[in-house]
């Protein structure tokens, strides 16, 4: 039998891998969002718009509300990566980003994130309300204008950072309500308190990857640990009674006060032992506790309400 060669174009070759180029470009753009912080955001965020709704939940508003919020979050999150292109690629937790790759340039990166974070603040501003949008631009202003550049700076940072991230409960909130009272403000205050043990167990894990990078979060100006492991500590048990204060302000009921109870006194134990022990380990599971603890506070908070 004759073996026949069949010599393909170059320009064939290129157009035959067109689409999985495609796909990967695509991808790319969707890793720039970080998926699922932007859930985690817009889960919060659900909360808050359940728990500030009169009565049944305006089920059109809603989804305007996450739409936007959502949108919000995936441009803060391309333009922190873009921001920080040159130190992610420094640290090997963030090394295979997009940017730092070569997958996507920095201007497309750059032109998408303003193209997401103008669309969300036109449609919070025209879909849900004025004041939702406002909010928008606190946490514009704060993530990206301080707490993102503060990061090379100062060990403050974290605090800094943490305003900007209690808010999507709030915005959900102010989506329903239109308005801004203390059961909001306590709200804010739960997501502001529990940033501190969640961040502080990811700067103690990856603290030399920080190091590398010139940021200096805690663990990194404060190699020991002790001033990490007694924020850890305190804001934590800060925590609990402020979690309780919902179901005494009458936002949620019985229920939601005897499972904050235990949620938090789980959560504290498990921030202590982190705390005492300074190990990479328990740091990881102070983190693993924190991801589930918040969702389930604020699942248990609206089934309840």
């Amino acid at each position: 039998m004759k073996t026949v060669a069949i010599e393909l174009h170059p320009n064939a070759v290129a157009e035959a891998g067109a689409p999985p180029r495609a796909k990967a470009r695509v991808a790319a753009y969707i890793e720039l969002t970080k998926p699922r912080i932007t859930f985690l955001i817009v889960l919060t965020s659900a909360a808050g718009f359940c728990l500030g709704s009169r009565g049944a939940v305006n089920y059109l508003t809603f989804t305007h509300a996450m739409i936007g919020i959502a949108l919000l979050s995936s441009g803060l999150a391309t333009l922190n990566q873009f921001m920080e292109r040159d130190l992610d690629g420094l640290m090997h937790r963030t090394a295979e980003r997009p940017l730092p790759t070569g997958r996507l340039f920095p201007l497309e990166a750059l032109c998408f994130g303003i193209a997401l974070i103008l669309a969300a603040e036109l449609y919070l501003a025209l879909s849900v309300n004025v004041l939702t949008a406002v909010l928008g631009l606190t946490v514009i202003t704060g993530y990206l204008f301080l707490y993102t550049p503060l990061k090379t700076r100062t060990s403050l940072c974290t605090a800094v950072g943490a305003f900007p991230g209690a808010m999507p409960p709030l915005m959900g909130w102010t989506a329903a309500r239109g308005e801004i009272d203390v059961a909001a403000l306590v709200l804010f205050a739960i997501l502001f308190l529990w940033q501190f043990p969640h961040f502080l167990a990811i700067a103690w894990m990856y603290r030399e990857d920080y190091g590398r990078a010139g940021i200096r979060m805690l663990p990194v100006v404060e190699p020991d640990g002790r001033v990490t492991g007694q924020q850890i500590i305190l804001y934590a048990l800060m925590l609990v009674p402020v979690s309780l204060l919902p179901a005494f302000l009458g936002i949620s009921g019985r229920f939601y006060l005897i499972a904050a109870l235990t949620l938090g006194l789980l959560f504290l134990g498990t921030s202590i032992r982190a705390a005492l022990s300074k190990s990479n380990q328990h740091a990881r599971q102070l983190l693993l506790a924190s991801v589930l603890y918040l969702p389930l506070l604020f699942g248990v908070m609206v089934l309840n309400r």
